[in-house]
């Protein structure tokens, strides 16, 4: 399966970007559906490929964010350490998306430390891109 990972793994190199299809498992949701919901536990993160996932704080909070690029994060808390989803994430379209089981990927991260830090830098631009995104909204 060939698709934009977009800057989540660029720089990584082909046989990362194998590695890491490899270990994914394929979504396929309808408008509507939940991904997790705020409270759950943090065992998983997705990569969107196609649709619109809004990320909202409870299950019924506002909505704080609504991925919509190929590449996208959804669900980073597995990343950095979290036990459990700060936000809770539905589909507002019919999305496709990658799932990762987090302790898998950090093992595949761990074979490559330039992986990782870049992984995490990359991580950091897109968290703080988001934070840009959600500052019109509380001023």
């Amino acid at each position: 399966m060939v698709f934009k990972m977009g800057d989540f793994i660029l720089g990584m190199g082909k046989e990362f970007a194998l590695e890491a299809m490899e270990i994914s498992e394929k979504l396929s949701l309808d408008e509507g559906e939940t991904l997790f919901n705020a409270g759950d536990a943090a065992r998983h993160f997705y990569v969107l490929i196609k649709g619109r996932v809004e990320l909202s704080l409870g299950k019924t909070g506002p909505v704080v964010y609504m991925a919509r690029h190929p590449g996208e994060v959804i669900g980073w808390s597995s990343l950095v350490g979290r036990n459990d989803f700060s936000a809770s994430a539905k589909c507002r379209e019919s999305a496709k998306l990658l799932k990762f089981d987090r302790n898998s990927f950090l093992e595949l991260l761990q074979k490559n430390s330039a992986n990782e830090a870049l992984l995490f830098k990359r991580l950091a631009e897109m968290l703080g891109n988001r934070l840009l995104e959600l500052y019109p909204t509380i001023t």
